[in-house]
């Protein structure tokens, strides 16, 4: 399993590389693109701001809630279920979205495409007993 603080350290790294270069460094790991996702702690109030992979098709960006396999969702989700306007940075640009979970057909067609262009989700999958979420984020709110 992957290291807590090395994890945290790195993702603060990540986020601040994508924030200076404007998305020229960072967006990028592997085959996966990474955007910042800003977020209010579902608890807390707190202001979080989250590198994640994220895929981008028919007019909107999704995200996939792996978290590694782990078997807890991520803060990340809750926090978009009880605020889903939020906004996101994509290669240096803000855009104002609106979430919701991907339910029925419109998870399967996602997921399909999300393990279609990164296989470890199938991986991950195996490894929690938990239903991994995705949340469809669409521009303009």
């Amino acid at each position: 399993m992957v290291n807590k603080f090395f994890l945290k350290t790195f993702m603060a790294l990540n986020t601040f590389a994508i924030r200076v270069s404007r998305g020229r460094l960072g967006s990028r790991l592997g085959t996966q693109t990474i955007l910042l996702l800003h977020s209010v702690g579902h608890n807390s109030g707190k202001h979080y701001v989250t590198p994640i992979a994220y895929f981008q098709t028919e007019g909107f960006y999704f995200l996939v809630g792996s978290n590694w396999g782990k078997e807890q969702n991520a803060g990340w989700y809750y926090n978009l279920l009880a605020q889903p306007r939020t906004t996101i940075e994509v290669k240096g640009q803000k855009i104002p979205v609106e979430a919701h979970p991907a339910e029925g057909l419109e998870y399967e067609r996602l997921w399909e495409y999300a393990t279609h262009h990164h296989t470890p989700y199938l991986h991950y999958k195996e490894m929690t007993r938990r239903h991994i979420p995705i949340m469809v984020l669409q521009p303009g709110n």
